[in-house]
């Protein structure tokens, strides 16, 4: 009878997750639609308007408006603040605080914003948010016990990079493994799937976005050379996604004890910065998403130090308070450090763009094996076996760092590193 009962509370389970993945995952792919169209669309615009590179210091007042207005909770003597972005994601993964329904549409707006006028960011960001506000709000709706609340909001987290970037696989992985370093949330495998492939599925079939094409065009022929030059230039990559955390943590740090945390002085600052900065190069390539420099570095030589042109526009525009994902800036900064490692390693030119966009994806967001799949949907299946060995070196000499300082580390990546298990990599560089 006992049996019998725990196989009905098994599949009830069960059938209750597949629901409210299901559920999410369709609300999130067509709200994660609209923001990929809706920033293709300005964008467009921005690249045909060259002077509204100058409003990007009144959108930052904009922003930090918003967030410093409508952003912040105090729930149980506690601050719940959407300007931490996938920060307070990641906590409400390990119950430490809730996600904010009003999170979504405020980094949407900010997210808008942000692009057209020319700040340096990406879009999962604003996708994983989403995706954890609609999850919070499904959790409110049907009163979800705690236990299962965390597991809802990993599954956002799922539905948000797999509708993003059109990789549901990796979807599913990112939203178990973005929370914590060395350990998969395999309790939240069901609904994640449910979402991951539901939201792919209504912002591709039903909705009919088609997603950007990275073309991998040669992979070299498996040797020992080979090898020892894919790990050689994995780690340059690691330690490349180290200094891009240190200095985008470091100019946060920076700007609100400069400005004593106010939202609105540190983004007009950061916005004034990146019209300098913008004035200096004479060219806006920089700005936005950079997609078109990203797709050139698959295919054809790019400036030199657009890697690095790129790392310091993202960390001074998100740095500074303005909002957006740091996925696209990562593949941006990999890709076309690998273009330009090319004059100096005989390897193939998209081989090499494409092992700095998934190396320093694992290395600066910690999650390996999202990364590894990430590669094996972006580039079909070639060259496997190089990105996986580019995944794991890139993790393990990216030392404890990343994006998201609220990231715990549940097994440290080696012993050598002098971590306690459970901390958190806001503690860890606070040590340092």
């Amino acid at each position: 009878m006992n049996i019998k009962k725990k196989y009905k509370n098994f599949i009830s389970l069960l059938i209750r997750w597949i629901f409210f993945g299901a559920i999410i995952g369709l609300i999130v792919g067509t709200l994660t639609t609209f923001l990929l169209e809706t920033n293709d669309y300005i964008g467009e615009v921005r690249e045909k308007r060259d002077w509204l590179i100058f409003l990007l210091p009144i959108g930052g007042i904009i922003i930090g408006y918003i967030y410093t207005n409508y952003g912040k909770v105090y729930l149980n003597n506690t601050l719940h603040d959407a300007a931490d972005h996938n920060n307070l994601v990641i906590e409400a993964v390990h119950g430490n605080k809730k996600v904010l329904k009003r999170m979504g549409p405020i980094v949407y707006l900010g997210t808008f914003i942000t692009v057209i006028l020319g700040g340096s960011t990406g879009r999962e960001g604003a996708a994983v948010q989403m995706g954890g506000s609609v999850a919070e709000a499904v959790n409110k709706l049907f009163k979800v016990n705690v236990l299962d609340t965390k597991v809802l909001i990993m599954s956002g987290i799922s539905a948000g990079f797999g509708a993003a970037f059109g990789t549901p696989i990796t979807g599913v992985v990112f939203g178990m493994e973005m929370a914590a370093l060395g350990k998969l949330k395999f309790e939240a495998l069901v609904p994640c799937i449910a979402a991951s492939f539901a939201g792919h599925y209504m912002s591709t079939t039903v909705l009919g976005h088609k997603h950007e094409k990275l073309i991998l065009q040669s992979v070299p022929e498996q040797s020992m050379i080979i090898f020892i030059k894919v790990i050689a230039v994995s780690v340059i990559f690691a330690l490349l996604s180290v200094l891009y955390c240190q200095l985008r943590h470091g100019i946060q740090k920076y700007s609100e004890k400069l400005f004593k945390k106010n939202h609105m002085k540190r983004a007009f600052f950061g916005g004034i910065l990146i019209v300098i900065f913008t004035l200096i190069i004479g060219s806006q390539d920089y700005n936005g998403r950079g997609l078109e420099m990203l797709q050139q570095a698959f295919q054809e030589e790019v400036p030199p130090f657009a890697f690095l042109a790129k790392l310091i526009f993202t960390a001074v525009t998100l740095g500074t308070g303005f909002v957006g994902g740091e996925a696209i800036p990562l593949f941006f900064i990999g890709a076309t450090l690998g273009n330009t490692l090319h004059t100096f390693i005989d390897l193939p030119l998209s081989f090499l763009a494409a092992l700095g966009l998934i190396a320093l994806f694992s290395g600066g967001t910690n999650t390996p094996i999202a990364a590894f799949l990430l590669a094996m949907e972006m580039f079909d299946g070639k060259g496997l076996e190089y990105f996986f060995i580019a995944c794991f070196v890139s993790y393990i000499f990216s030392g404890h760092h990343g994006l998201w300082p609220a990231q715990k580390i549940y097994e440290p990546k080696s012993r050598l590193y002098g971590v306690s298990d459970g901390d958190t990599i806001k503690n860890v560089e606070k040590q340092k």
